[in-house]
């Protein structure tokens, strides 16, 4: 970990080894890149029509940009999620499912977005939670592959969880809801608060600098714990908090697609409650206040990009970078009895996807005009900001690496054969340059045709047909069953399969269980139509 000034100067050093050079005479004109990763951020947002949700500075990106209302995570845990966004492979090819391999030894040497971008003269930087952080990195966030610099992180990040939350006694606990004084805390300060600050400092040394940067700023909040300046509570008063649409276990949901929640059981709150092991439920009171502080932090979060945007204007960068917001994947909030991610449920596996293009999404400012002048979302009166472009076809985070690669003018990377272990540099997403009227770049033939052809996958393992301690968060060694699942426009289909995790083989024809939701009559995917669909059979129980 780099103190602020030490980051600076190494970058010194790197701009003037980088030079314009490496770009030749379009230097000048390529496009910088901007990339928001946020941790455990559903798109519960005003742009993405919620109505509680105080969210003015994402709003307002959304407002000149590419908002796309169905994207979808591959893995909705961190280290996987955030392997296969950043390298554009599929989780059964990085072979991570979960946090003990680093894939360029797992599996293969695998390019990754930022490194693809270094060897074309970009200056790359990390700052904050952009890879999972220990061994699915290899405890340097893939550095010296991904960045020019050593990769920036909070001295605060390490007080997450002890004890910094004031309860009702008086005593500081390691609790999941965590209203603090900021002041009072360690340092007087919070994660996301640091990697703002020097995200902003590297800003301002990049406007003089010739090389373009592609810089990426990963934010921890909502993450859990719910640690986050108390005055964001006043925003979201609890009477005004509704528990989720469908707060019960589905009566149809086998027992194998459940995650028991066990990460929020061992906060010491939650703890105190008492609570029945796999299901719950939790008190009504206590799920009020777990969405209470939910939103709360993104509000909190909201600020920060605030703020981060507000700077790329002030520095007069905005028109010559490109934005992109997103998140590794959702959160429940009870639906389903559910308070993680761990599932293939739409609620943990859609995120929020956001470009901002300069000159395509929204007209270059005028001198002296601002893009994104900071929103108070404290602010009683606010403008409303008018939404803007939307897509609705499904996509998935593998998409970032192709899309970001053409919106930039670098060559898209080729799609990865099959098997594709031995290839460093190619992609299995689609190329969504189309949305963006992009007409002299490359024809992906992927993604012509019918909406209703286009689908999303993703996948989650478990260690046991039942919830189980570790059923959350299995090591591979663990694996007994893979569920994949398949979005369209119509239905999410799931089907859970024995998987070898010597081999890293899911077998097909070892069906365990399965789902069926259809997306018009039951969006929530509450009901369960997959044994009627197979004419009354019965999920198959895990031979021991």
């Amino acid at each position: 970990m780099l103190p602020p000034g030490g980051g600076l100067l190494w970058l010194g050093l790197v701009l003037g080894s980088v030079g314009s050079a490496a770009l030749g005479s379009s230097a000048t004109d390529a496009l910088n890149v901007l990339l928001i990763i946020v941790d455990d951020l559903r798109p519960s947002l005003g742009c993405y029509g919620d109505k509680l949700i105080r969210s003015p500075n994402m709003d307002q990106l959304a407002s000149r940009s590419l908002l796309f209302q169905n994207a979808f995570a591959q893995q909705a845990v961190c280290a996987p999620s955030r392997v296969s966004l950043l390298t554009g492979r599929r989780p059964d090819t990085t072979r991570l499912y979960d946090f003990n391999s680093y894939w360029r030894a797992h599996s293969g040497n695998f390019s990754t977005i930022p490194q693809y971008f270094k060897e074309n003269g970009y200056v790359t930087m990390s700052v904050g939670k952009v890879f999972h952080p220990g061994v699915s990195s290899n405890h340097s966030d893939d550095s010296p592959y991904s960045w020019s610099l050593p990769p920036y992180h909070p001295s605060s990040e390490k007080y997450e969880n002890t004890k910094t939350c004031r309860g009702p006694d008086g005593e500081l606990h390691a609790n999941l809801l965590c209203p603090v004084d900021v002041a009072d805390v360690p340092e007087g300060t919070l994660p996301d608060k640091q990697s703002t600050e020097q995200a902003i400092r590297l800003l301002g040394k990049m406007k003089t600098s010739a090389s373009p940067f592609f810089l990426a700023v990963g934010y921890h909040k909502p993450h859990i714990p719910f640690r986050y300046p108390k005055e964001f509570q006043k925003l979201y008063p609890l009477e005004n908090i509704t528990l989720a649409p469908d707060p019960q276990v589905p009566a149809g949901l086998p027992p194998v697609a459940y995650n028991p929640w066990m990460d929020i059981r061992q906060r010491e709150d939650v703890q105190a409650l008492n609570l029945s092991v796999p299901y719950g439920p939790i008190p009504a009171d206590f799920q009020r206040k777990i969405r209470q502080s939910y939103f709360a932090c993104v509000s909190y979060l909201d600020t920060q990009v605030g703020h981060l945007l507000s700077a790329l204007d002030d520095l007069q960068l905005a028109s010559s970078t490109i934005v992109v917001l997103t998140s590794d994947h959702g959160w429940a909030l009870g639906e389903h009895g559910e308070w993680a991610k761990y599932s293939n449920f739409d609620v943990t596996t859609r995120v929020p996807l956001v470009f901002y293009v300069p000159g395509r999404t929204a007209p270059l400012p005028a001198a002296g005009d601002k893009l994104f002048p900071y929103l108070d979302p404290f602010d009683s009166i606010s403008e409303s900001v008018e939404p803007g472009r939307q897509a609705g076809d499904l996509v998935e985070l593998l998409s970032l690496f192709p899309t970001l690669a053409g919106l930039a003018g670098l060559p898209v990377p080729p799609h990865c054969p099959i098997p594709s272990f031995h290839v460093e540099l190619c992609r299995e997403g689609r190329n969504l340059l189309k949305h963006f009227q992009v007409r002299d770049s490359e024809e992906d033939p992927y993604i012509r045709g019918n909406p209703r052809e286009l689908v999303a996958y993703s996948q989650y393992p478990r260690p046991a047909d039942s919830p189980q301690w570790n059923s959350d968060k299995p090591s591979l060694k663990d694996i007994k069953v893979m569920g994949y699942s398949i979005r369209t426009v119509d239905y999410r289909y799931t089907v859970w399969v024995g998987f070898n995790p010597r081999e890293f083989l899911a077998n097909f024809s070892d069906v365990h269980a399965g789902e069926l939701y259809f997306v018009a009559s039951d969006p929530w995917q509450d009901h369960n139509m997959y044994n009627d669909s197979q004419g009354g059979a019965l999920p198959r129980s895990l031979t021991p």
